[in-house]
């Protein structure tokens, strides 16, 4: 980003973005491992890198992220967003329970959220309550991260960085 801030984040779910779910002519997975692993694309993360903005993990696979997600897409070590108990999640009115604490992590700063759970009550919310630019967007699970849904990323964040969000 220009020396106005920091590179908008962006938010990157594992299950269904980049392992997708359903679907057909994916590759057997190994069966000492976890089984869906092979349908991950090895071009996620050179295309994930090529994005203007700073990657962080928002998925339950924590910190294992970095270790079995990262190498096999070709990405570093990225950030891992934390979570609530899950005691603390209930009662959030119908948002999906990473809404808040990823509005939280981002203190303001644009981002953009890629999930294949994301509803209409997550956009809202995220719409009334965050200042700066975010895009909440979701993948189809059964496909996972498509050419167009890195189209609408790309083009989301060159806005952001060039100021035109």
């Amino acid at each position: 980003m220009t020396s106005s801030g920091p590179w908008p984040l962006l938010f990157l779910d594992v299950d269904g973005p980049l392992i997708p779910f359903g679907g057909t002519g994916y590759p057997a997975g190994d069966a000492a491992g976890h089984p869906l692993l092979a349908r991950l694309d090895p071009e996620h993360g050179h295309r994930l890198l090529a994005l203007p903005c700073e990657l962080v993990w928002a998925t339950t696979w924590g910190h294992e992220a970095n270790e079995v997600i990262a190498p096999r897409i070709g990405l570093p070590a990225l950030e891992v967003a934390d979570w609530p108990e899950p005691s603390a999640q209930e009662g959030w009115d119908g948002l999906h329970w990473k809404t808040r604490p990823l509005l939280a992590r981002a203190a303001g700063r644009p981002f953009a959220w890629v999930d294949d759970e994301i509803t209409a009550a997550d956009r809202a919310w995220a719409a009334a309550r965050h200042t700066a630019p975010v895009l909440l967007h979701r993948v189809d699970p059964r496909t996972g991260l498509t050419a167009a849904d890195f189209e609408v990323l790309a083009r989301w964040l060159d806005g952001v960085v060039r100021g035109g969000c």
